[in-house]
């Protein structure tokens, strides 16, 4: 239905999501920038190395301003119980939208993170934050009291298991080609200094049309906003209310058949 872009340069971000839209064949999705700054503290994430690999590529040098909030709610609005809101960047745009119409978040379908890290597996253990999480707490935590009738987050101790090398990664985009392709240039950013990729933000879309590629637990998650670790997420699977639902396991060989089924890889 649309997508928008959240912290630091937002609008190059917007112009990341239309080139790599534009190459996909998608022209027609709508594309709207939202907030460029935290809500309070927290060191959000100024800058957007990738646009540098594919600004000569055609895109739009400015959006209007700040629509990000008000196309998201009367998406909702216009699709009750439709309507599935996947967020993968800081939660600054979630936040804002779940304060200023509380009842949004009811009218959803769904709410999908990739944000947090919860059962201490694979090496991230106890007071670990998680990057999306810890760049605007308050933003993490305004989001994760908001109700909606469904809340996943799929956490970091679950997506690194999901990792392909620069060498594998660069023959499934190039045999792609069309959206996987650009994706392919922004990555030679990353390998600059990095010898893999971690799916992290894909494993989270496909679980919204491939659920069982991940196993789940219900419970509650709170947020930490004060003191030495803000944005460190919190999980008690013994809650009385259990508002949340979160990723323990994935099946990593089913995510990638997927993502790639999807893009062509």
């Amino acid at each position: 239905l649309g997508i928008t872009t959240v912290t630091g340069n937002v609008t190059q971000r917007a112009a990341l999501a239309e080139i790599i839209a534009r190459a996909g064949g998608r022209e027609d999705i709508p594309i709207h920038i939202g907030a460029g700054e935290v809500l309070y503290t927290g060191p959000g994430q100024p800058l957007v190395p990738q646009y540098e690999a594919v600004k000569n590529r055609p895109h739009r040098a400015e959006y209007p301003p700040n629509t990000a909030i008000e196309f998201m709610r009367q998406t909702i609005r216009a699709r009750p119980g439709e309507v599935s809101l996947l967020a993968v960047g800081p939660m600054t745009n979630l936040a804002l939208l779940f304060a200023t119409d509380p009842e949004a978040a009811t009218l959803l379908r769904q709410v999908v993170l990739m944000c947090g890290v919860f059962t201490g597996a694979h090496g991230h253990g106890p007071g670990a934050a998680e990057w999306n999480a810890l760049s605007d707490p308050y933003a993490t935590a305004v989001t994760y009291m908001a109700r909606p009738p469904l809340f996943i987050s799929i956490g970091l101790d679950v997506t690194t298991r999901c990792i392909l090398s620069a060498d594998e990664c660069r023959r499934r985009f190039a045999a792609a080609g069309g959206a996987l392709a650009v994706v392919a240039e922004m990555a030679e950013v990353w390998f600059k200094h990095a010898s893999h990729i971690t799916f992290h933000d894909p494993l989270a879309a496909v679980t919204l049309f491939q659920p069982d590629v991940c196993e789940y637990e219900d419970g509650e998650v709170t947020v930490e906003t004060r003191g030495e670790r803000p944005g460190m997420t919190l999980w008690n699977p013994g809650a009385v209310e259990k508002r949340h639902r979160i990723a323990v396991t994935v099946n990593p060989d089913a995510f990638f058949e997927e993502f790639f089924r999807v893009t062509g890889g």
